[in-house]
């Protein structure tokens, strides 16, 4: 059994107490997919941990044996001897926490494990994955997921680069000129089934979701730092005091010095959602000549509606907010038909309703899974059925 070398710094970093709620989930799925018995709580009597202990650890020991038998020692060490933590990890890990995927409309609940996901075969839907198309000042279009490597293109005294980690970031060409006057607005959008990371040119870090777009100049002057946007959007804005960053988002405008703040202005949702994880920031309705202003703090949203009232709410659940960002579906009583949208926009497919399906779920699942598999945990309940026909999904009672 190969142990990839990113499971393997998870395993490092879930021993030095540093591992996030996602990086566990990433453990828990890699874990399942090589447990061809797949063993979950539910095998063995309530209170049986330790049962369930050696049950896990026995697995991992028969995987690495076998494996041992058949490798040739590297640089004079046999390969299986350095991966013997991993198993004492992987049980603790197991054990610490749920790795079970669980979806209940009202008060049903089922359980099952998770799984990575496999090729993907006939009838099915692959997710989406590192997509996005920048379109410069002058209207020409690069395609960054097919692009090089290095520089695509200079805006002014900005080139704009894409980064060996496959991300665009606008960096300052000390060679071109310190003043220049004409200002380049420069665009990225993702198509649905698609999501990419951009670092505009004072630093912020800005991630895109499915169906979503950010407009920018390529270099920030004058007072202020503004940015347009459409689908869902995080940012982790570089703090400035002289210069305050505005986002524009439909109806709805926020003003940062600097944050961390997720914006979800999706045309089919019925408000506009700015979630604050870090710092402050100022929501109004842009453009209204008596403005609504909302001051947020960490751990509140202000919903917008097309009408342009703000609404605040406080204590959200941020791990549900920024699920998609760590490639997760997370769904806390959530209605099917928001589920659904989510699933449109993430595998670039049609959602067509038969029936009524008006139930809610809670539940959690990788967004690295082909469709299929997050139809089949909603379909666990009884509660409602899929049929994948190419790019659409039929969902009936």
């Amino acid at each position: 059994m190969h142990i990839p070398d990113h499971i393997q710094e998870l395993i490092s970093k879930y021993g030095q107490g540093s591992l996030s709620a996602a990086e566990k989930q990433v453990l828990d799925n890699w874990y399942h997919s090589f447990d061809d018995r797949q063993t979950t709580v539910t095998d063995l009597p309530q209170g049986s941990a330790e049962e369930l202990s050696d049950r896990i650890g026995n697995r991992l020991q028969e995987s690495l044996a076998a494996e041992e038998e058949n490798l040739e020692p590297v640089s004079g060490k046999s390969v299986g001897k350095w991966r013997r933590p991993a198993v004492a990890a992987l049980i603790l890990i197991l054990l610490s926490g749920s790795v079970y995927f669980f979806i209940r409309p009202d008060q049903k609940a089922v359980q099952q494990p998770l799984v990575l996901s496999a090729p993907v075969p006939a009838g099915d839907v692959a997710p989406g994955g590192n997509k996005a198309m920048l379109t410069l000042d002058d209207g020409s279009v690069i395609i960054l997921d097919s692009a090089n490597n290095g520089i695509l293109g200079e805006q002014g005294e900005v080139e704009v680069k894409k980064l060996d980690n496959g991300l665009v970031a606008y960096q300052t060409n000390n060679g071109g000129p310190a003043a220049e006057e004409k200002i380049f607005y420069n665009t990225i959008s993702t198509p649905r089934g698609g999501e990419y990371q951009v670092t505009l040119s004072d630093g912020t870090k800005v991630w895109l979701n499915a169906a979503s777009s950010i407009r920018f100049p390529t270099a920030f002057r004058g007072s202020e730092r503004q940015v347009q946007i459409t689908g869902e959007v995080y940012f982790e804005v570089v703090r400035n005091e002289a210069k305050p960053f505005k986002v524009s988002a439909g109806k709805s405008a926020i003003e940062v010095l600097g944050t961390h703040f997720n914006v979800n202005a999706y045309d089919d949702e019925a408000q506009v959602r700015t979630s604050l994880l870090e710092g402050a920031v100022k929501v109004f309705a842009a453009g209204e000549s008596e403005q609504q202003v909302k001051i947020l703090r960490p751990g509140q949203q202000a919903s917008m509606t097309k009408s342009g009232r703000i609404n605040v709410v406080n204590n959200i659940d941020t791990e549900e907010v920024m699920a998609w960002k760590n490639g997760l579906f997370v769904f806390k009583s959530t209605d099917l038909r928001s589920i659904m949208r989510q699933v449109a926009r993430w595998y670039d497919v049609d959602i067509e309703y038969k029936g009524n399906v008006g139930m809610q779920f809670t539940g959690q699942i990788t967004r690295n899974n082909n469709v299929s598999k997050v139809l089949e945990m909603l379909e666990l309940t009884e509660e409602v059925k899929f049929k994948v026909e190419g790019k659409q999904v039929v969902v009936s009672r």
